[in-house]
């Protein structure tokens, strides 16, 4: 079979490989086009286009690059038609790809894997969805029932967050080899996840390296995202000694004491890797509109996933005009010195595991897939 497989994020190509080795245990002829990263390319060769060249967040920078965004769809609808493919695969990165879904849906068989989070905001898009993808794959327990409400049926096939973590390479290393390794000192760890795009790096790592300036008994170390360059790290780390480690992400969070995580995908691999954190998120639209959109737009209570699949407070998240040094200092604190606070939030921690520990995720969805396809 020839399958389409469309990621624009970090997230996604680590998830759409995943896909890719389980689609070629299950389908032996598979063949493989696709939009994503490095990780994808282990199975499929170039992408048609690098998800860092896609990335863009926030309105302004939207704005700014829709020339480009619009040549990305165009171009991408055109590459879909000469392929000729059996399944396009959608993979989050909802504004693109539920274009190419309406493109798609008529000609083609459409599966999102990974679905868009529009239970947070733009619901309206529901119809969307229900209109032109034929089969979605949620990865997050909350979503079936979300989706019924609306009479449509989707699968719900476990978090592949679970098969990375388990796949992770050094999965038994132990300090001492980790800080040989990196030529790090013996001091605890606090891990830095400052997110994976440059305009979250740019607004959440300044605050994140002052408040390293107040544990000189902790060594602080920045989790390099795929993609970003050394070259701004370093542009705002300026001369205070915080190593920069890429393609580490699990290995770092596994010898660390607590992290402080930009709210995404790092908050659920931070605590199913059982490390204490603070959720941390903050954007440039201005205090007052961020509060007129979480009371009109956001249909959520909480950012973090952790969070919103318990449905409860169970990490402490910094939000906006929260997320400030003296706050994170605060909670840094009690995760660092109070036992009984960071045992109340490795509990929370044990009951997220209940809910999304099913093994397999990418064999699952692979199997789904390829049986959708040869019925």
């Amino acid at each position: 079979m020839k399958y389409y497989i469309i990621a624009g994020e970090a997230s996604g190509d680590l998830h759409g490989a995943n896909l890719m080795a389980a689609l070629l245990k299950t389908d032996k002829d598979a063949t493989f086009r696709f939009w994503g990263g490095d990780l994808m390319s282990e199975y499929g060769g170039a992408p048609v286009k690098h998800y860092k060249d896609m990335a863009f967040m926030g309105f302004i920078k939207v704005i700014l690059n829709i020339r480009q965004i619009y040549k990305n769809i165009k171009h991408c609808k055109a590459d879909i038609t000469q392929y000729n493919p059996d399944i396009i695969i959608l993979i989050d990165y909802a504004g693109f790809n539920l274009q190419i879904a309406e493109f798609a849906h008529k000609n083609y068989k459409v599966h999102y894997y990974i679905a868009p989070k529009i239970w947070a905001w733009k619901t309206s898009r529901v119809k969307k969805i229900k209109k032109y993808v034929h089969r979605i794959y949620s990865i997050l327990p909350f979503e079936p029932e979300f989706y019924k409400k609306y009479g449509y049926n989707v699968d719900y096939v476990g978090n592949p967050i679970n098969d990375a973590i388990a796949k992770r390479p050094d999965a038994n290393q132990t300090f001492d080899e980790f800080t040989t390794k990196h030529k790090l000192n013996d001091k605890p760890i606090i891990a830095l996840l400052s997110g994976s795009r440059k305009q979250e790096i740019k607004l959440m790592l300044p605050v994140m390296i002052e408040v390293s300036k107040f544990y000189p008994g902790y060594q602080f170390i920045i989790a390099g995202a795929p993609g970003i360059d050394t070259e701004l790290y370093n542009s705002i780390i300026g001369e205070i000694n915080i190593p920069i480690i890429y393609n580490q992400t699990y290995q770092i969070l596994s010898q660390s004491k607590a992290a402080l995580v930009t709210s995404g995908t790092a908050t659920l691999e931070t605590a199913l890797l059982n490390v204490p954190q603070v959720v941390c998120y903050y954007t440039n639209i201005g205090d007052t509109l961020y509060k007129i959109g979480r009371k009109y737009i956001m249909k959520i209570e909480w950012l973090s996933l952790v969070n919103l699949i318990l449905n409860k407070e169970a990490v402490k998240e910094l939000i906006q005009h929260t997320f400030k040094k003296e706050y994170l200092i605060k909670e840094l604190n009690l995760l660092l010195n109070d036992e009984s606070y960071r045992e109340l939030m490795l509990n929370n921690y044990d009951e997220l595991r209940n809910r999304v520990d099913t093994p397999g995720t990418s064999e699952i969805t692979a199997n789904l897939i390829y049986k959708a396809l040869t019925e």
